[in-house]
């Protein structure tokens, strides 16, 4: 984890990465992982997922409800509380659908 924090509002952030992980996110993960490369990041993300109860959602394609359970992790997803700007669910819906994903759920 590269560990660069950056101001945001009124506090800081180190996330980093294709999933913005946190460096203290990172901590509590990498000590089976070789690297912060790609593939290490993508173990984190799923591990994130599973932790927040939302792997079974996520494998069966509830998207929206996989997403309400994430929202917390990753703060530009829709619902977030983090005060900052996130996305639709009708946009994630979206983006998943430009990508070849089908959700079994409405994303509106």
């Amino acid at each position: 984890h590269p560990r660069i924090f950056v101001p945001f509002g009124n506090t800081t952030s180190s996330a980093a990465g294709a999933y913005q992980i946190l460096s203290r996110t990172w901590d509590e993960y990498k000590r089976d992982l070789p690297d912060f490369s790609p593939a290490s990041q993508d173990i984190v993300a799923i591990r994130l997922i599973k932790r927040r109860g939302a792997l079974g959602d996520v494998l069966a394609g509830r998207f929206a409800t996989a997403i309400n359970k994430c929202n917390k992790e990753w703060a530009s997803l829709p619902n977030s509380p983090y005060g900052q700007p996130t996305l639709t669910m009708a946009r994630a819906g979206a983006v998943l659908a430009q990508n070849g994903v089908q959700s079994s759920e409405t994303m509106a």
